[in-house]
């Protein structure tokens, strides 16, 4: 059975809920509550263990939200490390506007780390045994801008594939420390990190190419919602065209796709299928509300959907 280890730095008890509709100064009443483990690494850990892998999770977690969430990581039967933190674990929530189908999204920036706290990540990072070690998800205050060199450095020394989804200040410190296997940016990460806005598919394909050529980057997968994906390599570029399906929900879709194409990978697939599977099982993830993320039998039924990737 394949095996990964995820890192989550700034995770989250993920509460969703739905209301009629929402208006200011009322109070609203709502249905349809449930909370679930959140931030990417767990995120990506929950698909990951659905398609049948193993998936150890390493994430930080303080105060009463924190014992909350080690509580839900144990219901969904994630293997965990937690690393203790004085500042309070966040908690996020969405709530589906049913008049409307809107979806309203609330994330708290989380604690502020101390440097024995990260370094004490870093630490497990160096006892932890997997295939592929997955980082995903933002940086919390006071953890330094190149903390994901530092892991995928660590990884290299221990011969673990490293990959990466995050943004902002953490994306772009994240170069140089180490190999990255793969690397998921959102199209807006992907053009924070140019410095420029991009919008052709070819251009983009491009940039990805450069980019994977100059950071000893192996794939590059720029997720673009309703527009697909482009995947990169040494080779050239992939391009995949969305779904055609009636999202409820983006929560998730990123590690969604992460986690499926992982898998894939671990299981021998080559980037191409891989990358199908990927798409497939994100677009599995914007079928369901909330923070459900995909589920398998969904998957299992968008791939013969999903076309072969045509070259740019």
């Amino acid at each position: 059975m394949f095996s990964i280890a995820t890192l989550t730095m700034n995770p989250t008890v993920d509460m969703a809920c739905e209301v009629e509709r929402v208006v200011d100064t009322h109070k609203m009443r709502a249905s349809g509550e449930y909370y679930n483990p959140g931030g990417g690494g767990i995120n990506v850990a929950r698909v990951f263990v659905r398609l049948g892998g193993n998936a150890r999770s390493i994430y930080t977690s303080g105060g009463p939200i924190g014992v909350a969430l080690d509580g839900l990581v144990d219901r969904h039967q994630l293997s965990r490390v937690r690393i203790p933190v004085r500042g309070d674990t966040r908690a996020a929530q969405s709530v589906l506007e049913r008049s409307t189908g809107r979806e309203y999204r609330f994330v708290p920036a989380g604690p502020e780390l101390a440097e024995s706290e990260w370094q004490a990540t870093l630490d497990a990072l160096r006892e932890i045994e997997c295939d592929y070690l997955v980082a995903s998800g933002s940086l919390p205050r006071g953890v330094p801008d190149d903390f994901y060199a530092r892991a995928a450095a660590i990884a290299a020394e221990r011969g673990k594939r490293f990959v990466l989804d995050t943004s902002g200040r953490a994306l772009r410190g994240s170069l140089g420390g180490g190999p990255i296997h793969l690397l998921k940016p959102s199209l807006s990460e992907f053009c924070q990190l140019l410095g420029q806005d991009v919008e052709d598919l070819d251009e983009i394909g491009e940039h990805a190419v450069r980019l994977t050529a100059k950071h000893d980057i192996a794939l590059m997968a720029v997720t673009m919602g309703h527009r697909g994906a482009v995947l990169a390599r040494a080779g050239g570029a992939l391009y995949l065209p969305a779904l055609p399906i009636k999202a409820r929900s983006a929560v998730g879709a990123g590690d969604s796709f992460t986690a499926a194409m992982v898998y894939r990978l671990c299981a021998g697939d080559e980037p191409e299928a891989a990358f199908r599977f990927a798409v497939a099982a994100g677009s599995a993830a914007v079928c369901n509300p909330g923070t459900q993320l995909s589920q398998p039998d969904d998957v299992a039924r968008l791939l013969p959907q999903v076309v072969e990737p045509r070259p740019l």
